[in-house]
C-alpha cells in the first residue's frame, strides 16, 4: 500500500484547538450495521447492549515537555519519552538534537535539571534527571503537557488533556478517545448492562513521528509498553461485544491475543489484519497519512473515506480535542468487497 492512499484534505478550521467545556458534548458519528448516524457522546450509553465489555486505556500523561535555552541563547525543547534503566535516566526527543553536546546540563530551578547525554538517533537522546525530591512533582512544576504540534493554543486546564480514569503518569500523549468519557457516562453504560475494564498502553514516540516511507510496509513502529490482566482478557472472550475506547486500547488487546498479556508491542495494524478481540471502536478523527488512519482502514476498510467525507461535510471537529466516531468492525467479506470496488 502507498502512503498517498491514506491522504485527505483536512481544513485547518476543522482542527479543534481546545476541548469543549463539557466532555460529553462532543459530536459522535456512528457506523453500526452500515448505518451512518449523527449524535453526541451523551447518547453513547443508548447504543450499549447487555453483555458489552467497554475497555479503556488508563495510562496518564506526563507533563514532561520542557523549554529552555542554550548558553548562546538558542531555544531548546526536551520531551521525555520513556524511562530506561532507572528513574533518573530517560529517552527524550530533543530539539535541536545535533547542536547539543553530550554532557550539556540545563537547569530549570534549584531543585531540578536535565543533562543531555548520548545520541540515540532520530533526534532521540539519553538524558539524566537531576532532581531534589519527588520527580513527578518536579515535572508538574517545570514541565508542560506535550500537546500535539497542530494545537497552537495553550491549555488553560491541564486536566483536560487527561482522561478522568487515568492512573500512572507514564505517557507522552493522551489516549484521546477517552477524553470524551465522564464518570456519569460510564455509570449509564453499566446501567445498560455493560462491564467496564481497563488496560495499560504507554503512548510513545509514534504519536509524534510521521510516516517517512512512501511504501506502508517499510514503516517501522517504535515499541510501547502494554499490560492486559488475565481477568480482562478472559472477560473479552466472554463478552458479546468488545468496545475498545481508542486505538491504543486496540493495540493493547490485539497484541495480548498475539504475543501475551504483558510486554512491549511494535505491531503495525494494517490490512490484512485479523482482529481477534475488538468488535467496536470508539475513536477520534485522525491525521492524514498517519498510522492511526491506517489502523482504521484495517478495521473498516476503505469505508473510512465515506465516513470522513461525511464528517468533513458536517463540519465535525478533528484530531485530539475533536469529535468522535463509533465504528463496527467490518467482516473479511465486506473488506474484500471494499478492495475489489
Amino acid at each position: 500500500m502507498n502512503l498517498d492512499d491514506f491522504d485527505y484534505n483536512l481544513p485547518k478550521a476543522l482542527i479543534a484547538q481546545k476541548p469543549l467545556p463539557v466532555r460529553t458534548d462532543s459530536r459522535l458519528l456512528t457506523d453500526i450495521d452500515n448505518q451512518i448516524k449523527h449524535s453526541t457522546m451523551n447518547d453513547f450509553p443508548e447504543m450499549i447492549k447487555e453483555g458489552d465489555l467497554i475497555v479503556l486505556n488508563n495510562t496518564r500523561v506526563l507533563p514532561a515537555r520542557f523549554h529552555t535555552k542554550k548558553p548562546t541563547g538558542g531555544k531548546v525543547e526536551i520531551l521525555l519519552l520513556e524511562r530506561t534503566e532507572s528513574e533518573l535516566y530517560w529517552e527524550a526527543l530533543v530539539k535541536p538534537s545535533r547542536r547539543i553536546k553530550a554532557g550539556t546540563f540545563f537547569k530549570f530551578g534549584e531543585d531540578f535539571g536535565i543533562e543531555v547525554l548520548e545520541d540515540l538517533g532520530e533526534g532521540i537522546r539519553k538524558v539524566r534527571i537531576d532532581v531534589d525530591g519527588d520527580q513527578i512533582k518536579a515535572f508538574e512544576k517545570y514541565g508542560e503537557m506535550p500537546l500535539p504540534p497542530y494545537i497552537n493554543k495553550k491549555l488553560d486546564d491541564q486536566d483536560r488533556y487527561q482522561t478522568i480514569y487515568s492512573q500512572n503518569a507514564k505517557s507522552s500523549a493522551a489516549p484521546t478517545a477517552g477524553l470524551h468519557i465522564t464518570e456519569e457516562l460510564l455509570e449509564r453504560c453499566v446501567a445498560k448492562g455493560a462491564r467496564i475494564e481497563f488496560v495499560e498502553l504507554v503512548v510513545g514516540l509514534d504519536t509524534f513521528r510521521p510516516i517517512s516511507s512512501q511504501k506502508i510496509e517499510d514503516h517501522k513502529m517504535h515499541s510501547e509498553f502494554y499490560e492486559v490482566s488475565e481477568n480482562v482478557f478472559q472477560k473479552c472472550s466472554a463478552a458479546k461485544r468488545v468496545i475498545a475506547v481508542g486505538t491504543t486500547t486496540v493495540r493493547a488487546l490485539e497484541t495480548a491475543a498475539l504475543k501475551g498479556l504483558k510486554g512491549r508491542t511494535d505491531i503495525f495494524i494494517k490490512r490484512p489484519f485479523e482482529f481477534k478481540i475488538v468488535d467496536v471502536l470508539l475513536t477520534n478523527f485522525h491525521l492524514p497519512k498517519s498510522t492511526l488512519l491506517i489502523m482504521l482502514d484495517a478495521f473498516v476498510g476503505e469505508r473510512w473515506r465515506l465516513l470522513y467525507e461525511e464528517a468533513l461535510s458536517e463540519n465535525y471537529r478533528f484530531l485530539s480535542f475533536g469529535d468522535a466516531m463509533l465504528l463496527q468492525r467490518q467482516t473479511r467479506d465486506s473488506l474484500k468487497g471494499n478492495n475489489e470496488s
